[in-house]
């Protein structure tokens, strides 16, 4: 009685609810399938958490944060000594305008958003065809020994966010982002056809992230548009274990270009950062119209190259024992990542200095960890 009780509790799968770093590398690193090269195995385990978790930490902490520039835009009117709006447009959601709000101007904001990402670099996540590890003859079309991993990923983040204006050229703000992250997944062993549930696991996690400070000067101005530079510092007070926050302090700085002439605007940034989860150099683009003078429609393109996040790739290696069968590894490319997103939405000007926005985002490229269609909602006030 007591032998089968010992084989009962060795056959059941392991579980585990801890951290979502914890889980990911609790399922990663507990391997089953034998391959007689315990060194190899340890560093493609490693490998694999580790490409994983940098691009969640990318994904959650070093996404582009929402627009410091304001729905309304004002400027004095020299001629006739009274303030006046410079665009009827609402401007763009990620990118930013080249205008300031005006001095003394208080804008105030938030935004919603929900993401549940099924994809790192074009491999499904969710419907187990994940392979961590394989053991496969060589005049055979399949493996016959197969780890498969099964993610289920999702976060939810509140961005509160405000700006001032010290002069009707310079401007300050931050955003204080609170997220939610939850991770959840299991890994199977496939012998020969055989399914057997090897481990699950849990992990929630909640709290603040990191906080942005911004600054942004305009340097040139025109009636239609102006060119200005911006500065932002991302503090590491996200918790980094629960995937809240990068670990790191982070820099940015930007060049932006607007051109904006009555209910059309055009909007250029080209940025580089340094430190949080990756260094990156980045460009966007965005159009504008006001469709109606109370609805604005917007469409963006931005496009990031990551420098430490990689691409996760399988290797095929000879097997230690057997001769014919090969050992397939998840392991680390070498490559930088290159990340492109289309953001399409509307701002409403619902009443006052109100401005009610709704956009998705979807990615245009497959690196790195993605989610299908991200939606956020926002609301703007400017005092």
């Amino acid at each position: 009685m007591w032998t089968a009780a010992l084989l009962l509790a060795l056959a059941a799968p392991v579980q585990a609810q801890q951290t979502p770093t914890d889980v990911i590398s609790f399922l990663v690193t507990n391997q089953s399938v034998p391959t007689g090269d315990f060194e190899k195995d340890s560093a493609a385990a490693a490998a694999t958490r580790d490409t994983i978790v940098r691009a969640l930490l990318v994904n959650l902490t070093s996404l582009p944060l929402p627009s410091s520039s304001s729905g309304f835009i004002y400027r004095l009117n020299p001629t006739l000594g009274t303030m006046e709006r410079v665009s009827d447009s609402f401007g763009s959601f990620f990118v930013e305008r080249a205008l300031t709000s005006g001095a003394g101007r208080v804008s105030f904001g938030m935004s919603a958003t929900t993401a549940q990402f099924d994809r790192l670099d074009g491999q499904h996540l969710d419907d187990g065809s994940l392979v961590t590890i394989a053991n496969q003859f060589r005049d055979e079309s399949a493996p016959f020994d197969v780890e498969r991993l099964t993610l289920e990923v999702e976060s939810s983040s509140l961005e509160l966010f405000g700006t001032f204006g010290l002069t009707d050229w310079i401007e300050i703000g931050g955003v204080v982002p609170l997220t939610r992250v939850h991770v959840e997944g299991v890994r199977r062993n496939v012998y020969y056809g055989d399914e057997l549930l090897q481990a699950s696991g849990v992990g929630d996690a909640s709290g603040i992230g990191d906080v942005a400070l911004r600054a942004k000067m305009t340097v040139a101005r025109a009636r239609q548009g102006g060119v200005a530079i911006a500065g932002e510092w991302r503090l590491p007070t996200g918790n980094e274990a629960n995937l809240l926050g990068s670990g790191r302090t982070a820099i940015r700085v930007l060049a932006i270009a607007s051109l904006e002439h009555g209910r059309a605007g055009l909007h250029g940034n080209a940025g580089i950062g340094w430190g949080g989860a990756s260094d990156e150099i980045d460009a966007s683009g965005a159009a504008t119209f006001a469709v109606a003078p109370r609805v604005t429609i917007a469409g963006e393109l931005m496009i990031r190259r990551l420098s430490d996040l990689h691409e996760i790739v399988s290797v095929a290696a000879p097997h230690p024992r057997f001769n014919g069968v090969d050992t397939f590894r998840l392991v680390q490319g070498t490559n930088a990542t290159l990340l492109s997103t289309v953001v399409a939405g509307l701002k409403w000007n619902v009443g006052s200095t109100f401005v009610l926005g709704g956009h998705v985002a979807w990615p245009t490229s497959s690196g790195g960890l993605t989610a299908p269609i991200t939606p956020t909602v926002s609301l703007d006030y400017l005092f």
